[in-house]
């Protein structure tokens, strides 16, 4: 339920913007796709457009916000919150030889992550008693109704109604006040309305999440500060890629260029490619231990296959009109590999690193979730036994938004690299 309010909330938002961007917000365009008499299908003229960026973080933090009852977001904005405060129903009891009693129950319902504290009321007149309970917003609490009845549920006394609604064990009654249910044994199942909030432990708010990466920021968590956990993750992952690229570009160009490697390298690189390198962690294990070498060479072999395919593919792409040119010019092999070849490939390997990085980011996190004493995986693992959603939250968040902070050095890198990128 609460999933498709979200879904349906931004894909609203979505529609809204589009349009209101579309029709009301006049952009200009200036520089080289300014000049384009022909845009659409040109992968060069498409770029990000910064008011839907914009708009879409915003419409996130603000359905996380709403969901959560965050104290950060307007109260007009916030989803129906479950109901938390003091009701109270009546229920029908009838006893064996037929006669019928009723008796009230009162309710106090607290807030998430308040303790439920026991109290009693005055127990009335007949043979129905009047009973109390307390209980925990979003939940549903069994109530034993007979425990202070003069006659029991194992003397063949069974509720017939709440509120004069009839129900029985094949029944659900829906009131003002909540739905009612009876157990197999005949007690009665009540739930308060629920509303659209999530409760903290499914989902924080994002103030406590801030909350807490400033606090463990300050004080660490396991002996670690926040900073040493992320670079812990970042150096394995710059070591790995590094190590990656480094002998698979050259395995790549090699392939492209040469029969005999094609031949001899092919069927390796096809078979490791569909491996997730999550499959090769008890092997790693296994062969190096859990120590900093173990997660190395993981993440090596994560991006090793995903650079050299992006470098066989890159001199693949290689227009041949380029190649025959150079070589009526009178240029040499080495000299067509570094005027022709290395530069058109380019572009290639920059988008191999940018989905070998990515693969790193998660291979590394999984890793730390198996044997680690520090790194952000480890950190997001033990938080989850604890059932510690905010830090696993912050962990999240903060490997996200590492990942994408390189992703846009790397973008950067490549405009500056490779500014012939989409231009024949």
């Amino acid at each position: 339920m609460i999933g498709l309010a979200l879904l349906a909330v931004y894909v609203g938002i979505f529609v809204v913007s589009y349009l209101v961007v579309r029709y009301f917000v006049h952009q200009s365009i200036s520089g080289f796709t300014a000049r384009k008499t022909v845009t659409f299908g040109d992968e060069s003229a498409v770029t990000p457009n910064r008011i839907a960026s914009v708009v879409s973080v915003v419409t996130i933090f603000l359905i996380w916000g709403s969901f959560t009852g965050s104290a950060w977001v307007p109260g007009f904005l916030h989803a129906p919150a479950p109901f938390v405060g003091e009701t109270s129903f009546t229920y029908t009891l009838e006893a064996p030889d037929g006669q019928r009693d009723d008796a009230t129950v009162f309710v106090h319902v607290l807030p998430f992550g308040e303790k439920p504290e026991k109290f009693t009321v005055p127990p009335g007149d007949g043979f129905a008693k009047d009973d109390a309970v307390a209980m925990t917003a979003s939940r549903s609490v069994t109530i034993l109704f007979d425990r202070n009845d003069e006659v029991k549920r194992k003397d063949g006394a069974h509720v017939v109604a709440i509120d004069g609604n009839p129900i029985s064990p094949d029944t659900v009654v829906k009131t003002g006040i909540g739905r009612f249910a009876l157990t197999d044994k005949g007690a009665i199942s009540f739930q308060p309305p629920t509303g659209l909030q999530m409760e903290p432990i499914w989902l924080p708010p994002p103030e406590s999440v801030v909350q807490r990466a400033v606090e463990i920021a300050r004080d660490g968590y396991r002996d670690t500060t926040l900073w040493g956990h992320l670079g812990y993750s970042l150096f394995r992952v710059v070591v790995g890629f590094a190590l990656g690229a480094l002998v698979g570009i050259p395995l790549g160009y090699a392939m492209g260029l040469s029969n005999w490697f094609r031949g001899w390298f092919d069927p390796i690189v096809e078979f490791m490619r569909p491996v997730p390198p999550l499959a090769l962690i008890p092997l790693v294990i296994i062969w190096f231990g859990i120590g900093e070498t173990g997660k190395i060479i993981l993440l090596f072999l994560a991006s090793l296959w995903i650079m050299a395919i992006a470098a066989r593919s890159g001199v693949s792409g290689v227009n041949i009109s380029k190649v025959h040119a150079a070589y009526s010019l009178g240029a040499s092999k080495a000299q067509i590999m570094r005027h022709v070849i290395m530069p058109n490939s380019l572009p290639e390997i920059f988008t191999g690193a940018r989905v070998a990085m990515g693969v790193c980011w998660g291979t590394v996190v999984a890793a730390e979730l198996v044997a680690a004493t520090e790194g952000a995986g480890m950190m997001i693992m033990v938080a989850s036994k604890f059932q510690l959603t905010d830090i696993v939250l912050m962990g999240i968040i903060l490997i996200g938004v590492i990942g994408f902070g390189i992703d846009i050095l790397m973008r950067k890198a490549e405009k500056i690299l490779v500014p012939w990128k989409g231009r024949s």
